[in-house]
């Protein structure tokens, strides 16, 4: 079993309110987890306006396949409207 961490820090630059950050967050969290079949939760900066970090698992059988789901969520959420990534960091276990 072969386990990918995927932490993405966003910024929100139209966001000016708690409120508008959540509901561009929350988007982008069900988008993911319904395309992906991933973990997705907002794990960072929750009560900053205009910054987030999200943090995204994937499991799997081999280590190229989790790499694969990995980086096209990170491909996704590059171009997810609203957001700008501002930092990746991607991990995988048990290889």
């Amino acid at each position: 079993m072969i386990l990918g961490s995927l932490r993405i820090r966003l910024y929100l630059r139209d966001s000016h309110s708690l409120k508008e950050k959540r509901s561009v967050i929350r988007s982008l969290i069900q988008n993911v987890r319904n395309k992906f079949n991933v973990s997705v939760s907002e794990v960072d900066f929750q009560d900053v306006w205009q910054t987030a970090e999200v943090g995204v698992a994937a499991v799997g059988s081999d280590t190229p396949f989790v790499r694969e789901v990995l980086t096209h969520v990170e491909g996704y959420v590059r171009y997810f409207g609203g957001v700008e990534v501002t930092d990746v960091h991607a991990e995988t276990f048990g290889d």
